[in-house]
């Protein structure tokens, strides 16, 4: 069987396992009016979840200004309503929709800003509140806007008349109604488990039977369970979904509390074992690795999910379910990634950096990799998903995973790595490490990649060793065209430069100092772009080892610590 009559029928495969979702999603819905949806509605609210995440009052005084800057793009509405203007992109859309700036408008507290909150919702209501199709009415954006309407209800309905206080209640029935009608074929991954949160508190905001409450947390339950996998971490694989979803999380299972009613019996395990990924996840300074997705996270908001953290523990060696390696030793610490992608819509937004690593040494990142940027801006979010974003060697400049191109089936991985095999090579008193093999280059040019790492128990020096292998732990052949390259990403605040015998200086601003040497492959100092800033991509740099397979089979290569500079 040949690769390309593989890939085609692994495409075939996607392509009716995304048309039979579509249909029964279509199904479910049935014919789409909004009058179908509607419902009794209800005369009050019973609760308004908090929100954790930062407010700032002066970007209230912008929105009232007109001036909506959202999902990384600005956009100036010159007194006119936002939702009868073209959005300059999908991430502002999302963004807009999702109603989360609202929490701007709480934090600013005073009447100006309430009745502007209230404006802007009543003019979603009146030009999308009954149109049930478009990105409006998308689960993740719909479950985005219910969490931010329940939780923000106090500003909006502050001052409000009873024309109004009806409109908005009528609103949420039907969007409830609507969401519960699409949750169970919804987007697999984050969006399922965010619209099973938004139908959990809904059932608690709004007069809902104890049958109904029971229900909602059932299935939440449900979805608890499938998605957290029992190492704590997302199926999706991306650390930074913890992080989202423990945002939403915590106000969830704080309203079942203040309410006196019994909390869904997953979530507190859940919740606890996502904490202890979470600080699998961070390194030395804090910081989350930059896997399949993850971007930059503001302190404030880190901070914000970190301080309801009630679990203990150092964090655990090997995120089995997870797969990732996580090497400490001292003040340092490296983390790998060693599992293939999720399947179907779960690898939306999966990287192609298996066997890429990052490592932190006291308060500094030295190798990272380039990460996500944190607003969705099309061109570098594809360029993020890359093999030559991560920290890890790609043959013939060919990324490990291949990615749908396909709107219909959207950035899915459609193949690549399939099968990845570690072993643990610790050795107690001297390193801490692994041996790790990936097939995604099989398939094209008939290569396995193998990575080994250890990390000093002293914690003075990580050593390095990549191999290029034919399947059957055959060598390559001598005639073997392939060429390859291992990169490691510098992270921006770090500087680099030659440093003699082959050497190159990594410095920190505080005078720490790592020396990279590779014996068999000479290394150069290279232009790049770290994707995940708060403040967007910036120009870094990064140490290449271009080689000939045929002719270097085995890359051997090291940091070292350096005594710092004075």
């Amino acid at each position: 069987m040949t690769y390309s009559f593989m890939e085609s029928r692994r495409s075939s495969y996607l392509y009716a396992a995304e048309a039979w979702r579509r249909f029964t999603r279509r199904m479910a819905l049935g014919r789409i009016n909004a009058m179908r949806f509607a419902g009794i509605v209800p005369d009050r609210l019973i609760v308004a979840p908090i929100d954790l995440r930062m407010a700032d009052p002066h970007i209230a005084a912008e929105i009232y200004s007109g001036r909506f800057a959202l999902g990384g793009t600005l956009l100036d509405t010159g007194g006119a309503s936002p939702f009868l203007m073209e959005p300059p992109s999908r991430a502002f859309a999302c963004s807009l929709y999702g109603f989360g700036w609202l929490r701007h408008m709480r934090a600013a507290d005073h009447d100006l800003a309430f009745a502007n909150a209230r404006a802007l919702v009543d003019d979603w209501i009146t030009v999308n509140g009954r149109n049930l199709t478009g990105l409006s009415h998308d689960p993740d954006v719909l479950a985005s806007r219910l969490i931010s309407w329940f939780s923000h209800s106090p500003v909006v309905l502050r001052g409000a008349d009873h024309g109004f206080y009806r409109r908005f209640l009528k609103s949420i029935v039907l969007q409830v109604r609507y969401l519960r009608h699409t949750a169970a074929v919804a987007p697999d991954g984050q969006t399922r488990l965010r619209v099973r949160i938004a139908l959990a508190m809904a059932s608690l905001c709004l007069p809902t039977s104890s049958s109904g409450v029971r229900a909602a947390a059932r299935l939440l339950d449900a979805e608890l369970d499938r998605q957290i996998l029992p190492d704590g971490g997302h199926v999706s694989r991306n650390p930074m979904a913890l992080i989202e979803l423990l945002t939403e999380l915590l106000p969830l299972r704080q309203t079942y509390v203040n309410l006196g009613q019994k909390l869904p019996s997953r979530m507190v395990p859940s919740m606890d074992r996502m904490y202890s990924a979470l600080r699998f996840f961070r390194h030395t300074t804090g910081e989350l690795a930059l896997f399949n997705g993850a971007s930059a996270v503001s302190a404030d908001r880190l901070m914000a999910v970190l301080r309801y953290d009630e679990t203990s523990g150092k964090p655990y060696r090997e995120a089995t379910q997870s797969q990732f390696q996580r090497l400490s030793s001292d003040d340092v610490v490296l983390l790998a990634d060693t599992g293939p992608p999720g399947r179907g819509s779960l690898s939306c937004n999966a990287h192609a950096g298996c066997l890429s690593f990052e490592f932190s040494a006291g308060a500094n990142r030295f190798i990272v990799n380039s990460g996500a940027p944190v607003f969705n801006q099309p061109e570098h979010a594809e360029f993020a998903r890359l093999t030559a974003a991560h920290s890890t060697l790609a043959v013939n400049d060919t990324s490990s995973l291949r990615m749908s191109g396909s709107a219909y089936l959207g950035a899915i991985v459609i193949d690549g790595v399939r099968k990845v095999e570690v072993e643990n090579i610790d050795q107690a008193g001297q390193f801490s490490g692994f041996s790790a093999t990936h097939d995604g280059y099989v398939g094209l040019f008939g290569l396995l990649h193998r990575r080994e790492i250890r990390l000093l128990s002293d914690g003075s020096q990580i050593i390095g060793r990549d191999q290029l292998l034919r399947p059957g732990e055959r060598p390559i052949r001598p005639n073997d065209p392939s060429s390859a390259v291992i990169r490691f990403h510098v992270h921006p605040k770090i500087h680099v430069r030659h440093g003699g015998d082959g050497r190159i200086i990594l410095s920190a601003m505080d005078g720490s100092r790592w020396a990279f040497a590779s014996p068999d492959v000479e290394a150069d100092i290279e232009e790049d772009i770290h994707f995940a800033d708060l403040a967007g991509a910036r120009a870094s740099r990064l140490i290449s080892l271009n080689f000939r397979p045929a002719q270097i089979p085995v890359v051997t290569w090291s940091f070292v610590r350096e005594p710092a500079a004075g």
